[in-house]
């Protein structure tokens, strides 16, 4: 019998981490459910979950005219996930400490920087995962770090917050299992970010945190600009060598300059819907 090509044990190998990722989210939530602490977190971390998984389902089916629907989900959720950050978090950083906060803020877009890098080196280790799982994998860990540390210094918070927040997830896992299906790979180790978000922020939620007014300046600054940076990096960018501008001349015959400027239209008007939606969503809660 010969032996089976390597790709294979590394197919299996993402499948058993995928997976395991999703019995340890189940477990984690089950036990914050149990001793009555972490209630929302455990939400978002599994709304996280479901919106990926989504997203995951409609980049596999995608179709030619997919660059329409990355404009229209990367608007959507930057929208949402910089009018968030904004209303939320910046105002809540600065009401503790000014000045923390605006070095937490820049702490946090940095970092927000480096999570790129930190998934681009991940891809390079012997690990069984693909760059793109990778790099998605590093990004939900620092966000549901984030998310945790926020919600257990203000269990009070309603949930408004961390749901803008993980709205990235949805256009996330369609993008990634686009990339993941033309490059013929399974798109199973996404169940990896996908339960990663709710894995580190309900770990983290668990904590008791105590109440400390410059450390408080400190974090919520420094989710500040995590999420400001996550959102800003899905601002739907049509221009040469982005990936909705591939989507388009892969399936266009050269450069469709018509479409790229329609989409570069519909690029600012979903942003401005899911800016819109943050802000009637807090309206109708009494949030503001």
């Amino acid at each position: 019998m010969g032996q089976e090509p390597s790709f294979v044990y590394e197919r299996r190998g993402e499948t058993v981490i995928g997976l395991a990722a999703v019995a340890l989210l189940v477990a984690l939530s089950a036990y914050a459910l149990t001793v009555g602490r972490a209630g929302k977190v455990v939400g978002i971390g599994w709304v996280a979950f479901a919106a990926m998984a989504f997203g995951t389902l409609f980049g596999v089916r995608a179709d030619a005219d997919a660059a329409r629907g990355l404009v229209w989900g990367y608007g959507l959720a930057s929208g949402a996930m910089v009018t968030s950050a904004a209303v939320f978090l910046v105002p809540q950083a600065v009401g503790y400490q000014p000045k923390l906060a605006g070095f937490g803020l820049a702490a946090g877009v940095l970092t927000g920087f480096g999570a790129h890098t930190i998934g681009h080196r991940l891809s390079h280790l012997d690990l069984p995962m693909d760059r793109t799982t990778a790099q998605i994998t590093a990004h939900a860990l620092s966000a549901g770090l984030i998310i945790g540390a926020v919600y257990a210094a203000m269990p009070e918070l309603g949930a408004v917050l961390g749901l803008a927040i993980v709205s990235h997830k949805g256009p996330a896992g369609y993008a990634a299992a686009r990339r993941l299906r033309l490059a013929d790979r399974s798109v199973l180790p996404l169940l990896l970010p996908a339960a990663g978000v709710g894995i580190a922020a309900v770990a983290v939620g668990l904590l008791r945190i105590p109440a400390d007014p410059a450390v408080d300046a400190v974090v919520f600054g420094f989710a500040a600009g995590v999420f400001l940076h996550v959102a800003m990096d899905f601002l739907p960018d049509c221009e040469v060598g982005g990936e909705i501008h591939d989507v388009v001349t892969r399936h266009a015959d050269g450069h469709d300059h018509g479409l790229l400027d329609r989409l570069r239209t519909q690029a600012v008007a979903s942003t401005a819907v899911g800016a819109l939606a943050v802000f009637a969503a807090s309206v109708a809660l009494g949030v503001v």
